[in-house]
């Protein structure tokens, strides 16, 4: 994936020779292909709640980490896998009630009509999945996609994750529209805008022959720069790939399990009803799972002829983190959570905008973020190099958030739900440090 925040070569001489010889041997066994965070890489062993640990004892706050959405660690998840792990693990074409337990607390947290759930390991897996199912239901191919979405890593997927950078092909079937841009556009054109776009990217799709499968979307465009509203939005935008014939895909990685405080799916802000609905990193809290929630009559034709299968997928181990993440988020009341505790950090986040031009806009929804770093408040003119340095100053001062949008200048902001009011005083107090240091 590109990164605004990568580890570069540049860089190397900068570390102790502790590092250098941990990076050597890295890149010489793992190859040229993966990334590492930070200007200067942390060295982590150890994570419990919101916090980690790197190799010389010191604490990190961690406000990017969704895939341990519940802390890392959490004991109630450490403690389902060991109990499941010490008993029984196989697959789904073995009976298992906790499986289908799981399915139905999973599905029971959706609107009706979402009622059935398939497995996966991965939300790539899952997205791939997605666009099987919507090619055999609609007969089209045609996908449509924000302009820097990231929805995973299969040869099909990658096709139309246009983030992962210029060397990777978008599939000739695909079509990509902007993210609807509340900041650089009125926030009330957003909605007409973005249906628009999408009603034109189909129309251009079957101007090329090309019959429309789907639309996928990330409720809050996460890549694309965080964009959280309006609420409503999405709406033209679905009814116009329903009316082209084609699904709706809400891809949930990001913005789902209560992430946003209002409700427990991102896409409900927007009175939307999706077709399917995908699954993955917090799902597990760190255990791999991932998975589609969908309407029966989508899957009706495709379950029988096409059929599906994924050897881990769904496991009874996966069921039982699975089970204990919803319990988790219901019991700890970590949907409310976020929406309070997102509130009070957007809050200090404003307030420092009060106090720092380059800050040029807040936004998001419960425990989803994005600051918008600007050199030029009335020309909204992005400052992609100041993010970098925030966001390693940041991590100089052991807090740790990422970069995100098409100019590289959105502070992305999205720490575990167990956040609480004094973790976002403390990042915000480090931002203020950082912006009055620079």
């Amino acid at each position: 994936m590109s990164m605004v925040n990568a580890f570069t070569s540049e860089d190397f001489e900068r570390l102790d020779a502790a590092d250098r010889a941990l990076i050597a041997r890295r890149e010489k066994v793992l190859g040229p292909a993966y990334r590492l965070f930070y200007e200067r890489p942390l060295h982590l062993v150890r994570g419990e709640g919101v916090f980690l640990y790197d190799a010389a004892g010191e604490r990190y706050l961690d406000a990017y980490n969704n895939v341990a959405s519940l802390g890392h660690c959490h004991p109630r998840v450490v403690e389902a896998i060991t109990r499941q792990t010490a008993i029984l693990n196989t697959h789904t074409r073995y009976l298992h009630e906790g499986i289908v337990d799981y399915a139905e607390a999973l599905t029971a947290t959706f609107p009706a009509g979402l009622a059935q759930a398939m497995f996966t390991c991965t939300g790539s897996e899952a997205n791939d999945l997605a666009v099987r199912i919507a090619r055999y239901v609609t007969g089209g191919t045609g996908i449509i996609a924000t302009e820097l979405a990231y929805h995973g890593l299969t040869g099909a997927v990658a096709e139309f994750s246009p983030s992962l950078g210029d060397a990777v092909t978008l599939g000739p079937h695909v079509r990509t529209v902007p993210a609807p841009d509340s900041y650089r556009g009125a926030p009330g054109e957003a909605m007409e805008r973005f249906g628009r776009d999408v009603a034109a990217a189909i129309a251009d799709l079957k101007r090329h022959g090309i019959r429309p499968a789907m639309l996928i979307a990330d409720s809050i465009f996460s890549s694309d720069g965080i964009f959280a509203g309006p609420e409503g939005f999405l709406k033209p935008a679905v009814e116009a790939i329903h009316a082209a014939g084609g699904l709706f895909v809400a891809d949930e990685v990001q913005p789902g399990f209560g992430r946003t405080g209002e409700a427990m799916w991102g896409f409900e802000r927007h009175g939307v009803s999706p077709d399917m609905v995908t699954l993955g990193k917090p799902m597990g809290n760190g255990y791999p799972m991932a998975g589609l929630v969908l309407r029966p009559e989508v899957i009706a034709g495709f379950g029988p002829n096409a059929r599906y299968f994924n050897t881990f997928g769904g496991n009874p181990v996966a069921a039982a983190a699975g089970r204990a993440v919803l319990d988790t988020i219901r019991e700890e009341g970590l949907q409310e959570n976020a929406l309070q505790v997102g509130r009070h950090l957007a809050d200090g986040l404003k307030d420092l905008a009060g106090r720092h031009a380059a800050i040029g806009d807040v936004r998001g929804a419960g425990l989803f973020v994005g600051v918008e770093i600007v050199s030029d408040r009335a020309e909204k003119r992005a400052d992609a190099a100041l993010t970098t340095r925030i966001v390693n100053g940041l991590r100089d001062r052991r807090v740790l958030i990422s970069a995100a949008g098409p100019r590289a200048n959105v502070l992305k902001i999205r720490p575990p739900l167990v956040f609480s009011r004094e973790n976002a005083d403390t990042l915000v107090a480090a931002l203020d440090d950082v912006l009055r240091a620079r």
